[in-house]
Order: C-alpha cells, then sequence, then structure tokens
C-alpha cells in the first residue's frame, strides 16, 4: 500500500513539474530534455550542431525559447499520403493538365 501512494506521489510531481513548463517561457537544459523527451547527450548534439534554437548568456548554462522550441518542433512536415494526392491535384488543375 505504502508503495502505491508514494508511485502515485511521485507521478502527481512528475505532471505538476511538467505543467509547470508549459506555464514558463524561457526553459533550462533539463527542462527542455523533459519537454522534448530527448536525453542529455541528444540534446547537447541538437544545440551543439545549431539544429534547435538556443541561448548561452553566461557562457555555460544552455536555455532555450520555449516557443521557438515549438516552432522548430512544427517545422518540416511530413505530409499524409491525402495531402501529397491533394496537392498534386491541385497543382495539375492549375497548370491546365497533364500534356
Amino acid at each position: 500500500m505504502d508503495a502505491q501512494i508514494l508511485k502515485e506521489i511521485l507521478e502527481l510531481k512528475k505532471l505538476i513539474t511538467e505543467q509547470n513548463m508549459l506555464n514558463k517561457e524561457v526553459l533550462n537544459f533539463n527542462e527542455t530534455a523533459i519537454y522534448l523527451d530527448v536525453s542529455h547527450s541528444h540534446l547537447y548534439k541538437l544545440a551543439g550542431n545549431g539544429v534547435i534554437p538556443s541561448y548561452k548568456p553566461n557562457g555555460k548554462k544552455l536555455y532555450f525559447n520555449r516557443s521557438e522550441i515549438d516552432m522548430w518542433l512544427m517545422s518540416k512536415k511530413q505530409f499524409s499520403v491525402e495531402e501529397i494526392k491533394e496537392r498534386a491535384s491541385n497543382f495539375t488543375l492549375k497548370s491546365g493538365g497533364l500534356q
């Protein structure tokens, strides 16, 4: 019984922490790793290679703007097969059909 209560308390703590991150505009390194659900080493690679927007104001610690992270996450959309068919159909109609 005690183990179950402890497990539920830890889960609630995790949910509260994640909810608080959604209210912050600037995330630290650990918060960003949790937000993106990636390992610390992967996040270091992304930031170090300039793949993901980051800030290093004091030359040591990395910080991230949550709205920029969200925009980065939503970039390079993978279109569904239906969207590709619709775009092809619209292109064909606009260009006057196949010749």
